[in-house]
């Protein structure tokens, strides 16, 4: 079973992993760029830019955790989740830009075998616990961010793999300058410059997608469908929207149910829909619900209706001699039609000839005003 942690437990989670990151990734940064640089391997400097990039990633994380973990203000009244999001934009150029900084320098050296490097045998030593250290970075990251339902930390979980990745590529690269082929340092620098800048292109992208308010996934919006149809009361379902913020998740629907029932039962079936989706994905944290009477999606606006002030002046008029005696009305907006309920008290039921009388004046109601398709009589029980 999931463990469910409160806000402060998930936002000290975060900040720890977070801090974890950034300390080994600084001696990371340091080891790899100090060897490299010693040990003349161009593939362990990028190596080491890309730790470089790993540690600017969690210095935005540990600031877009503790923004995007503020309460909803005045100002700000969905929360501050879009903090996490503008955060791993950012995280995504700056990749974007660190790799082509890479690949550029790396492609000059194997366009000038002259400015080739040959690494020495330690800087294989140290690519090798680079990718120990990152997957285990990695594996601990990406726990954390699954149970903290975390999309930045889950990112910057893979960060760490790609650190590790191409930490394999350069101890590959290293490997084969060793053996004779002095290119493959160069050639593994541009392998990881190029991995660096797809993982900044895709953070960037998925990021966009989210700032522009796009749905969730087609599998996750059927289940969100399933569970509302088979909410009691629930008749149909005519429009859903969805969106993510951060790692949270908002859903507006509008139900249909049946058109009889009072405001206060709609409501209630509403409370319901909204309960069993935020107790069904741990990712919905608010759903707004929009109750209708009938599937009006498609239908044009009516160009002509009539308000309750208005239903009570007709009313008035056509039962000017027993208005006193109608206890109170209810209006239908129905398939474009107005339907009107006139109430009568229970005591008139003994009254025959003044029922028959309202009854009568009521049918005239619906001959003589256009915009009233139908008038009920009932007796208040």
């Amino acid at each position: 079973m999931t463990e469910i942690y409160d806000a402060d437990q998930i936002l000290k989670l975060k900040s720890r992993v977070t801090y974890i990151g950034a300390l080994v990734n600084t001696f990371l940064t340091i080891i790899k760029i100090s060897v490299g640089v010693l040990g003349q391997s161009a593939s362990l400097i990028a190596d080491g830019i890309h730790s470089l990039s790993d540690l600017i990633s969690d210095l935005f994380v540990i600031i877009a955790i503790k923004l995007g973990s503020r309460e909803a203000d005045h100002d700000h009244p969905y929360g501050h989740r879009r903090f996490e999001t503008m955060a791993t934009v950012l995280l995504g150029l700056g990749l974007v830009a660190v790799g082509a900084g890479i690949a550029w320098d790396a492609i000059e050296r194997l366009l000038d075998p002259a400015k080739l490097l040959v690494p020495s045998k330690e800087t294989l030593g140290i690519a090798v616990v680079s990718i120990l250290v990152n997957e285990w970075l990695f594996h601990y990251t990406k726990r954390v961010g699954k149970a903290t339902r975390s999309k930045l930390l889950l990112a910057n979980a893979w960060h760490h793999r790609s650190d590790a990745f191409s930490s394999v590529i350069v101890v590959l690269g290293i490997t084969a300058v060793l053996t004779g082929y002095p290119m493959a340092d160069a050639a593994a620098a541009v392998l990881v410059a190029i991995m660096i800048a797809k993982m900044g292109i895709t953070l960037v992208l998925e990021s966009i997608n989210e700032l522009v308010d796009s749905a969730l996934p087609e599998e996750m919006v059927k289940e969100i469908r399933r569970v509302i149809k088979q909410t009691p009361g629930v008749q149909s379902i005519h429009l859903i929207r969805t969106r993510r913020m951060g790692e949270d998740a908002y859903v507006d629907t509008h139900i249909v149910v049946d058109a009889r029932i009072t405001v206060s039962e709609g409501h209630k079936i509403g409370d319901a829909v909204r309960d069993r989706l935020k107790n069904e994905f741990d990712d919905i944290v608010d759903v707004l619900v929009h109750i209708d009477p009938e599937d009006d999606e498609f239908k044009e606006q009516d160009k002509a209706s009539i308000s309750r002030e208005q239903v009570q002046h007709y009313l008035d008029h056509y039962l000017a001699e027993k208005v006193h005696t109608v206890d109170d009305f209810r209006i239908h907006y129905l398939d474009g039609l107005i339907e009107v309920e006139v109430i009568l008290p229970h005591a008139m039921f003994n009254e025959p000839e003044s029922v028959e009388w309202v009854k009568k004046q009521c049918a005239i109601i619906e001959k003589e005003v256009e915009l009233i398709a139908k008038v009920y009589v009932f007796f208040k029980v």
